[in-house]
């Protein structure tokens, strides 16, 4: 089954006190690349999530969004650093002796923040930990789900490209053969019109139109054609990452048609050349997005 580089994911719970948000969510990309971002606080996580998101990921540019907040802020306290607020008020009230006016009080005292000390509790992380990865698995679970039906929706259209393609060669093998026999018959009526009342050495026509048929030949370029086909379309039933091999194949395809249009010389058969190369470019484009 084929799964998108594209995708999203979401989940928000609240365990043990902990309000826990996670957004996963990508789009195409050569390679894999994974961008985290948590509260600053929490930063210990990234790497976990990062590994998390490994093990079912493997190609695009993904981002995951962590919101971590603790429901009764019981982690946090705020304390009077009595030395420093001393030290302020003994500072202030030395500006007596230039006649300022003595109007000191605790409105004016708490502007001053770093008589403050703001102390959070220390972390516990292996709960963090557990949490986090409870709500990061069911936005992972929703996030593939999400692939795979896009992954779904591009291996229906690709099949259709594949038996569009198939359709195209069978033409091409059909009417190369036919190419030759015509140009048997302006060959002989060529000669003919040069050489008059005089008669047409036939071994030699033949001799000449098998060199034609030799150098307009696609019988091997079919034939990879209808390789290449299977292959893909084997490579669309595993479950494994298989948009790079499906992009090589394509080059492979590509390959082929482009050598048949280069022995082609026949009208009737340019034309299935030129809807073959439409049909391997709409594959790649589509192939694009598959992981």
């Amino acid at each position: 089954m084929l799964k998108s580089m594209t995708g999203f994911g979401r989940c928000e719970e609240v365990i043990e006190g902990f309000s826990v948000q996670v957004q996963i969510k990508s789009v195409n990309h050569r390679y894999s690349d994974f961008t985290i971002k948590t509260p600053r606080r929490y930063s210990f996580l990234e790497e976990h999530l990062r590994a998390l998101a490994m093990t079912s990921i493997a190609r695009g540019k993904v981002e995951v969004l962590l919101s971590l907040e603790r429901e009764d802020a019981g982690d946090t306290s705020i304390a009077l650093d009595k030395p420093v607020a001393e030290g302020y008020l003994n500072a202030l009230r030395e500006l007596d002796e230039y006649g300022l006016k003595d109007d000191l009080t605790m409105s004016s005292m708490i502007g001053l923040h770093d008589i403050f000390r703001v102390k959070q509790e220390e972390l516990d992380e292996e709960l963090l930990i557990r949490i986090v990865t409870e709500v990061f698995r069911k936005a992972l679970a929703e996030f593939i789900e999400m692939r795979k039906a896009e992954g779904a929706r591009l291996e229906e259209n690709l099949r259709q490209h594949l038996a569009a393609l198939l359709d195209e060669v069978s033409q091409i093998e059909e009417k190369s053969p036919a190419s030759v026999e015509a140009y048997r018959e302006r060959l002989r009526n060529r000669i003919q019109e040069v050489l008059a009342d005089k008669q047409v050495d036939e071994s030699r026509i033949l001799t000449e139109a098998a060199i034609f048929a030799d150098k307009v030949a696609v019988d091997e370029e079919t034939v990879r054609l209808r390789s290449h086909e299977k292959a893909f379309s084997a490579a669309m039933k595993t479950d494994q990452p298989i948009g790079k091999k499906l992009d090589f194949i394509v080059q492979e395809m590509n390959r082929e048609s482009n050598t048949i249009g280069s022995k082609c010389n026949d009208i009737a058969v340019a034309e299935h050349v030129v809807e073959l190369k439409s049909i391997i470019e709409k594959i790649r484009e589509q192939i694009q997005n598959i992981e």
